[in-house]
């Protein structure tokens, strides 16, 4: 295989507030162990400030290939962050031009920025000054009336030639007034093909596909046209799901992964987070998706979910957990 074929960001699991946090990652890395995670964006205003820093940036080394993703609109921020993502040895750093909801607009960041393609352009310059680290960036194809294939190619050339060494590809516009996050995931149609012509425009440049890929074998024909396939919700929602993909993408031998299996992977992970006095429901509450379309399932999920979160709950819980899949089959 290529270098391009083995890169990491060929299959990738997008970043999402409240759902790619440290124990999600964990989670997903029991099932994919060459995909590239993403953190939860991080506001690099916030990272400049905060008393916070270690709980915003650390990570379980199990996690790499990892990215960071910060949102802002400061250079200086933004290459301080960059800095920070070196220092804390992330494998790359990630610039947020898609999120289109009211706070983040406010901020002036998110998908706001789209219009303002300079001041992008200085802020990845800053961060690729700042850092060896790559300096990504992921957008949307187009926000409100901002919404032609000129403008798009623009926005990438522009930033591009400031450094940034990969581009993940929103296949939606954003409506910044008129729509929430969610609707704004859903409401705007799909339009692969426009982010397919951009690759087919610009062949030199590393092009991800994000938006409605729901499956392996979406991913699969997305990397037909395209040289990576970020998935969000459908990760978060049916990680088990997404097994195969270190076959069917990174070329490694298949192997037959069960819902026990990644509990009991999940076990030292648990372990750690409570011995530093965590509760256990931070890393079960991403659990309950885990079991699925079989019987018994329900129970399984109101059950972990119900001792979870009882107060003092331990790692028996979670060993039980794992044990009546076990003894499922499942």
């Amino acid at each position: 295989m290529t270098a391009t074929e083995t890169a990491a960001y060929r299959f990738s699991v997008a970043p999402m507030l409240d759902c790619t946090d440290r124990h999600f990652r964990v989670l997903m890395r029991q099932i994919s162990r060459h995909a590239l995670l993403y953190s939860e964006m991080v506001v690099a205003q916030a990272l400049h400030h905060s008393n916070r820093r270690d709980k915003l940036l650390d990570f379980d080394a199990v996690e790499h290939p990892i990215a960071l993703q910060v949102g802002g609109d400061d250079p200086a921020l933004l290459a301080d962050a960059a800095r920070l993502a070196s220092d804390w040895n992330y494998d790359e750093i990630n610039l947020n031009i898609g999120c289109p909801s009211q706070k983040v607009q406010a901020g002036n960041f998110g998908a706001c920025l789209m219009a303002e393609p300079d001041l992008v352009a200085r802020c990845v310059e800053a961060m690729s000054n700042a850092t060896s680290l790559p300096v990504t960036v992921k957008h949307r194809i187009g926000i409100d009336d901002l919404d032609s294939d000129d403008l798009l190619t623009a926005f990438v050339d522009r930033v591009a030639s400031a450094g940034a060494s990969r581009f993940s590809v929103h296949a939606r516009k954003a409506w910044l007034d008129g729509l929430d996050p969610k609707q704004n995931r859903t409401i705007p149609p799909l339009q692969h093909d426009r982010v397919q012509a951009l690759k087919q425009r610009r062949p030199h440049l590393t092009i991800e596909l994000n938006g409605g890929l729901e499956s392996p074998e979406d991913c699969i024909e997305a990397l037909r046209t395209c040289d990576g396939a970020m998935v969000g919700r459908a990760a978060y929602s049916h990680p088990l799901r997404w097994a195969a993909m270190d076959h069917l993408v990174f070329g490694k031998p298949p192997r037959d992964l069960l819902a026990s299996d990644v509990v009991t992977g999940l076990l030292p992970h648990a372990a750690a987070h409570l011995s530093s006095g965590g509760r256990l429901w931070d890393l079960c509450r991403h659990l309950v998706q885990l079991v699925e379309g079989v019987r018994g399932a329900r129970h399984w999920r109101r059950e972990l979910g119900d001792r979870a979160q009882r107060p003092g709950a331990d790692l028996t819980v979670l060993e039980e957990a794992g044990r009546q899949l076990r003894e499922a089959g499942l």
